[in-house]
């Protein structure tokens, strides 16, 4: 994909890109604000699939749970994918070329179709087991993959972030 070498070389070279790349102190309180934006945001994921799997907080619903960390939930992913693009416009060209990088959207890739499958199949029966202290076995493979894909997901850019 020639097109899509070019096109991360024309990012990475954009005078924002540069200016960006080049900040004495922007690209470190960018990266800093990925990485805080990073356990925002997966932290919340992490104690909502904690609940589906039944491992905590078993006495609330998963309602209440999702509806207490959705708003961080959101805004959490909202700053780390903002960020992340900053991030990636500075590097274009290397993180392109990074087999790390290519594992990192892949995995992202995979969370977001368990999200979309959870959401659109298994959590709309959730007023049957809601406040069931074990929810059912798909809700608990959807949680447990989700943990097993944000920490291949984290695993993935921190190495990524190393071979740069």
């Amino acid at each position: 994909m020639e097109w899509l070498h070019e096109l991360c070389r024309l990012l990475q070279e954009s005078p924002l890109a540069l200016a960006f790349r080049e900040s004495s102190y922007m690209y470190p309180i960018v990266e800093g604000s990925h990485v805080l934006s990073l356990a925002l945001s997966v932290g919340m994921i992490m104690w909502f699939d904690l609940r589906l799997l039944g491992v905590a907080m078993r006495k609330d619903s998963v309602s209440n749970v999702f509806e207490q960390v959705r708003p961080w939930m959101i805004l959490g992913f909202t700053l780390m994918f903002i960020t992340g693009a900053m991030l990636f416009s500075a590097h274009a060209v290397d993180a392109y070329e990074s087999t790390y990088f290519r594992v990192k959207v892949g995995l992202l890739v995979l969370g977001a179709l368990n999200v979309l499958l959870f959401h659109s199949t298994i959590d709309r029966a959730r007023s049957h087991w809601d406040t069931s202290e074990i929810p059912p076995l798909r809700a608990r493979v959807a949680g447990g993959l989700s943990l097993v894909l944000w920490f291949g997901i984290i695993a993935a850019g921190r190495i990524m972030a190393f071979n740069l």
